[in-house]
């Protein structure tokens, strides 16, 4: 799975305006129950790759090491157009920061939809 990819799934499986981790998450791991092996696999690496990207000590905000990864993982749930915002201004990271919006379902995506 390229990035491209990556993100159009998010989009096709994330309710907008405002995602709700766990429909979100529940969503994406009945899609990827149903494809290949190898789509499961690429998303997990993109998904890596993104949280990776997001983890850049500007936007720690003295949260714990679980509070900021399911922080950066409630970015990627938002979507391509936030994530590259975030990116660009590190200032964007803090409404996630302070008022503690997290993603942690889509951190378990994968695992789950490889389980089915």
């Amino acid at each position: 799975m390229n990035e491209d990819a990556f993100w159009q799934l998010i989009e096709d499986c994330g309710p907008r305006p405002d995602p709700d981790a766990e429909a979100l998450a529940a969503t994406l791991t009945k899609r990827l129950a149903q494809s290949p092996l190898s789509l499961v696999i690429g998303f997990a690496e993109q998904l890596s790759w993104a949280l990776y990207r997001l983890d850049r000590k500007e936007y720690g905000h003295d949260l714990s090491d679980d509070a900021f990864l399911y922080t950066r993982a409630a970015v990627v749930a938002a979507g391509r157009t936030e994530f590259d915002r975030v990116l660009q201004d590190p200032s964007a990271f803090t409404p996630y920061a302070i008022d503690l919006i997290w993603a942690e379902p889509l951190l378990y995506t994968p695992d789950r939809a490889y389980k089915h």
